[in-house]
């Protein structure tokens, strides 16, 4: 199951003690359209101390689709705007927001990210799945950008940021968790949304992610977008850039430090001599 934020944040004070010296940093849960979540904001930063909030837009769903809450945006007066609000005045300004892998109801649109960036400036917005939904029945795969064709997937993030006058090094990140996972077997598909986010958002914008959680270890993922390259037919014909070793290591890891203030060098000096360098050494062993 799930860790609730007060296990979430149990754990990385667990491996801290340990000796992990900051390798796990936690998010915290926000249901903003639970009563009396975003008033309990407060005590939640003091006693989690949360790196940023995570919340899930698109209410309760099942396989029929939408069931219990109905859901909320966050550009909406009622729910979304409070919690930003809330999340602002408290000073811990990330927001990860699972858009996209949402059966395709409307709150689980990316449609409300690019007027909730606007305005809010002062605030990162992580895009989680960056609106991809799985390909079912006869949805769409991921194509180029049309401006002209009503927006699926991805391309609803790229609309909502475009039409707010957001563009490359603005405010929105997207996430490539599970979407990665299901583009590996997709190689055109994969290029058509990486090269779409990448223009919309820029190089220093995209983040890994490998919800490893539900699909096991992510190494293989990770080789295989080491390994991935846009065509240059495809990059010549739609402006996408070139997936260079600087591209992929920012998108595999210093984009991500960069926006949760983490120093690579102290990090990898940590890694290499804390108290748990033993493990490594210990599969390192063991692998022999």
């Amino acid at each position: 199951r799930m860790l609730f934020n007060r296990e979430m944040a149990a754990t990385r004070e667990l491996l801290d003690r340990l000796g992990a010296n900051g390798r796990l940093l936690n998010h915290c849960v926000v249901h903003a359209d639970v009563p009396g979540e975003i008033d309990g904001m407060e005590h939640e930063r003091d006693a989690r101390r949360p790196v940023g909030w995570k919340v899930y837009t698109m209410g309760e769903t099942s396989a029929a689709g939408m069931s219990g809450h109905r859901g909320w945006y966050l550009d909406d007066e009622h729910t979304g705007v409070p919690f930003l609000e809330r999340a602002r005045d408290l000073d811990v300004r990330l927001v990860c927001a699972h858009k996209g892998i949402s059966q395709m109801v409307p709150t689980g649109s990316p449609r409300d990210v690019g007027p909730a960036a606007r305005a809010f400036p002062e605030l990162d917005f992580v895009i989680y799945h960056s609106g991809y939904e799985f390909p079912t029945g006869d949805a769409p795969e991921e194509g180029p950008y049309d401006e002209a064709r009503a927006p699926t997937g991805v391309d609803r993030l790229v609309r909502s940021v475009r039409d707010a006058g957001l563009g490359p090094g603005c405010n929105v990140y997207a996430e490539l968790g599970t979407t990665w996972f299901c583009l590996i077997r997709r190689p055109e598909e994969a290029a058509h949304v990486l090269g779409k986010l990448l223009v919309a958002l820029g190089v220093d914008n995209v983040l890994w992610g490998t919800d490893s959680i539900w699909y096991g270890p992510s190494q293989v993922a990770i080789d295989a977008f080491r390994a991935f390259q846009i065509p240059p037919e495809m990059r010549d014909a739609f402006g996408y850039p070139e997936l260079t070793p600087d591209v992929k290591r920012k998108i595999l890891g210093e984009n991500a430090a960069r926006l949760y203030g983490i120093d690579l060098a102290r990090a990898r000096a940590v890694a290499a001599n804390d108290d748990l360098a033993w493990v490594r050494a210990g599969l390192d062993e063991y692998g022999r």
